[in-house]
């Protein structure tokens, strides 16, 4: 079965391109670079397109046999969707408007969303399951969130059948050495601290250290890219066993803070990561965890790559192999997109 990929050069696509290789589909990727590389489609075809291209896409779906699509293509950064809602809505809901026509129009009814944590906001409490509140406080968040509803929505009317599945902190390097996280720019706090390990930052700033949590940094649930991987190829198959629709949050159960990050790195890279205090960031709460109880029980799914030691050892391993193609942004965003919009 030929499985069309949308933003199947990114970070979480390309790697997810590559698992269902493995299982046995062909990835037939869809993407504009804007934050994708053409080095990271491997296993499958590649359309270079925009999903605003309505007639290109009508084309991808006459071209290829397409049995199901894995929806990643999107803007992600959520500081900047605070300052261009306008250009996020725009990307990242009507652009899935006319995927969804595309498929309508070629008769294809599977889809496997890459949503997001930030549809839930600022949390009520930790783990959070999907049954918590979805009060997203920023743009991306909200973008996100109207997808899944056009998901509900198309499924009512048209009976399309769709998975979302709403990743906590994406971190980690393909085990093989072939993909890994290269933003541009790059804001994740692990690449950072790896890159303040190896002399190309001159420090890693540590965003508030007086949090209500063990040792007063923030704490985040992180969830190795190729768990996410797996979990989106797991989503696709349940589908075509006609379980039904819904969200299941990628997570690990288990959070670790800012300093437990900070250790691992260098433990990994045997060399201290040089530290900057600065004040808490509009908009961090002090802990994110993820209740993956659903994921494990519906989906059939577990984080196996997911321990601290080798999120940081494969990262580690793909920075130091590919430094010289870092951008580092001066000034990171939050990781977990939770982001509060500026007073009036």
């Amino acid at each position: 079965m030929q499985i069309l990929v949308t933003g199947g050069a990114g970070y979480i696509g390309s790697q997810t391109a590559k698992a269902l290789a493995r299982a046995g589909y062909q990835p037939v990727v869809v993407d504009n670079l804007r934050n994708g590389h053409r080095w990271a489609v491997r296993w499958g075809p590649w359309v270079e397109m925009d999903l605003a291209d309505r007639d290109r896409l009508r084309a991808v779906f006459q071209k290829y046999r397409i049995g199901a699509v894995i929806h990643f293509a999107a803007l992600i950064e959520a500081g900047e969707s605070v300052r261009e809602p306008a250009r996020f809505f725009r990307n990242n809901v009507v652009n899935t408007v006319n995927l969804l026509d595309a498929m309508r129009e070629a008769g294809v009814n599977r889809i496997v969303f890459s949503s997001t944590a930030a549809v839930y906001g600022n949390p009520r409490g930790t783990p959070m399951a999907e049954s918590h509140p979805t009060e997203p406080v920023n743009p991306y968040g909200w973008s996100k969130l109207m997808v899944e509803r056009l998901l509900e929505c198309y499924g009512a009317a048209y009976g399309l059948e769709w998975t979302a599945l709403r990743y906590f902190n994406a971190s980690g390097a393909d085990a093989d050495g072939e993909l890994g996280e290269l933003h541009d720019p790059e804001s994740h706090l692990i690449p950072r601290a790896i890159a303040a390990a190896c002399g190309d930052l001159p420090a890693l700033q540590v965003f508030g250290s007086d949090y209500a949590t063990p040792d007063g940094t923030a704490v985040r649930d992180y969830i190795h890219v190729m768990d996410l991987a797996a979990a989106h190829v797991r989503a696709l198959e349940r589908l075509a066993q006609g379980q039904p629709a819904g969200a299941f949050n990628l997570g690990t159960g288990r959070g670790y803070s800012v300093r437990e990050v900070i250790t691992a790195v260098e433990r990994a890279g045997k060399r201290k990561v040089p530290l900057q205090e600065a004040p808490r960031r509009a908009g961090d709460p002090p802990m994110l965890v993820a209740d993956p109880g659903r994921a494990q029980s519906e989906l059939g799914w577990s984080a196996r790559h997911s321990s601290l030691d080798n999120i940081v050892e494969t990262a580690w391993n793909w920075y130091t192999r590919h430094r010289a193609a870092a951008v580092l942004a001066p000034t990171p965003e939050p990781d977990n997109a939770a982001v509060t919009q500026p007073p009036l």
